[in-house]
């Protein structure tokens, strides 16, 4: 321990909206906060800046949702994506303060937008950040700046100084320089490891090379190995994370939302030998859309194909980078690099199974389904018939890892022994996989990451006093 060493009382590791929730949460109560980023500043802000909302419990409609939304509801949809692998006390806490989230960052400055049309359907569920997730940012950001919040760019924890269960001080190493700060209390908010694709490839196997990562380039994991390596309670499996079929001609790292395919309930997805191998009319897109990366990802080559015709095509969210279009089936195919004889025959047996060629409801659960396929498409099923058509390559997009840390209801963090951590707290995609065994709902993970942020901001404070 140095003998001039910077004193904190909250030391926050990450940089994103858990962060900045905990830290404005903290530093609201009078905490001397420090704030390490690994990014740069302009990178800051993790997968954050990337996103666009939170889903959201409320009892009736508001200035940006429809109707409502009752956590029973809420609950429900959660169970049903994640197949009943959650805490659910933790979920039911999640769920339950996700109704203050909106008002509580709204008096922070964060300002709010109506939500989409189309394949969205997120009008009831999901308030919208204007400006999206780097305007939120900016804004958390403003606002930790206020209250004498410091921050410091380029740096990662690299190091616990650990001492009866209790976080005396941490290790920092930034732009190449160690530095040693001691702290009376630690929030753990560093993101997954998804941008470690080494790891990745230890709990996928050779497959997590077609991988493409979504957000963040600077979520590798190195705090969750700290944290782990001594004696943090683990929670997930190394092989679940949020993963959405993505362009594949988006970059490796950083692409962002823009990168994500909504067409999907519109079309239909083939993998490299053109047949297809899922209901692509299961569910409305948020509650579907994450596990279509797990589906490609398990096709030969981690590769899939969506192919549509004129008719879809302007019924949702068009992608970053333009489709590959044909006045036929065939000419679709040697420009996806398909055998076209192939990809011919699934969409003939396809549009054969049809029952009617009518207009399709976005919005809704139409029923219209094939009949005698495996897999029948079950809702939105309309034969391919219109050209010219067009077609999606399709990779695995990670967005971030399930695998983290135990916490209980006040955020912090618990012990593989049983016994709940001293001073050491945690928040967003670190702690996720408590709630998110497997699956996702759009938006969840920043619920996630508000509500537990402030918890562990408002715990890890109050904790000073003692």
């Amino acid at each position: 321990m140095a003998q001039d060493a910077q004193r904190f009382d909250i030391v926050i590791a990450g940089g994103g909206n858990a962060a900045l929730c905990a830290a404005i949460s903290a530093a609201e109560r009078g905490a001397k906060v420090l704030v390490c980023e690994a990014a740069p500043k302009g990178f800051r802000g993790g997968n954050s800046r990337h996103t666009r909302n939170l889903r959201m419990a409320h009892d009736a409609p508001t200035a940006v949702l429809t109707d409502s939304y009752a956590e029973e509801e809420y609950f429900d949809d959660l169970m049903r994506v994640t197949a009943g692998r959650t805490n659910e006390h933790l979920a039911k806490l999640a769920i339950r303060e996700s109704k203050h989230i909106a008002d509580w960052m709204a008096a922070r400055g964060v300002r709010f937008q109506r939500s989409l049309g189309g394949t969205l359907s997120l009008s009831r569920t999901n308030p919208f950040f204007l400006g999206g997730g780097k305007a939120l940012m900016n804004t958390h950001y403003l606002r930790a700046a206020e209250l004498g919040v410091e921050v410091r760019y380029d740096t990662e924890i690299v190091g616990l100084e650990m001492k009866d269960g209790f976080c005396r001080g941490l290790e920092l190493r930034a732009r190449g320089f160690k530095d040693y700060v001691e702290t009376r209390a630690f929030i753990a908010a560093a993101g997954g490891f998804q941008a470690n694709l080494e790891w990745l490839e230890e709990a996928w196997g050779p497959a997590a090379r077609n991988f493409k990562i979504r957000g963040t380039p600077y979520a590798k994991g190195g705090l969750l190995k700290l944290l782990l390596a001594h004696g943090a309670a683990q929670i997930g499996e190394p092989d679940q994370c949020h993963a959405v079929a993505i362009d594949a001609r988006a970059p490796q790292f950083d692409g962002g939302i823009a990168t994500r395919l909504d067409c999907v309930p519109f079309a239909i997805v083939v993998n490299k030998h053109a047949q297809r191998f899922y209901d692509e009319g299961e569910d409305f897109w948020p509650k579907r859309y994450a596990i279509w990366g797990r589906l490609v990802a398990k096709q030969p080559e981690q590769i899939g194909f969506a192919v549509l015709d004129s008719r879809a095509f302007e019924l949702f969210m068009p992608s970053i980078f333009p489709p590959e279009v044909s006045d036929t089936i065939e000419g679709l195919a040697d420009k996806l690099s398909l055998n076209p004889a192939q990809l011919r025959a699934t969409v003939d047996q396809f549009n054969a199974a049809c029952a009617a060629d009518e207009d399709v409801a976005p919005a809704v659960h139409d029923g219209r389904r094939t009949s005698g396929l495996s897999p029948d498409k079950t809702n939105w099923a309309r034969p391919i018939a219109q050209p010219p058509y067009y077609g999606y390559p399709l990779r695995p997009g990670i967005t971030f890892t399930y695998l983290g840390v135990g916490v209980d209801e006040a955020a912090r963090v618990g012990m593989a022994d049983g016994r709940p951590s001293g001073n050491i707290w945690a928040a967003g995609e670190i702690m996720a996989g408590n709630i998110l065994g497997q699956g996702y709902l759009a938006g969840i993970g920043m619920t996630i990451g508000s509500v537990f942020g402030r918890l562990a901001g408002e715990n890890a404070a109050k904790s000073l006093r003692n």
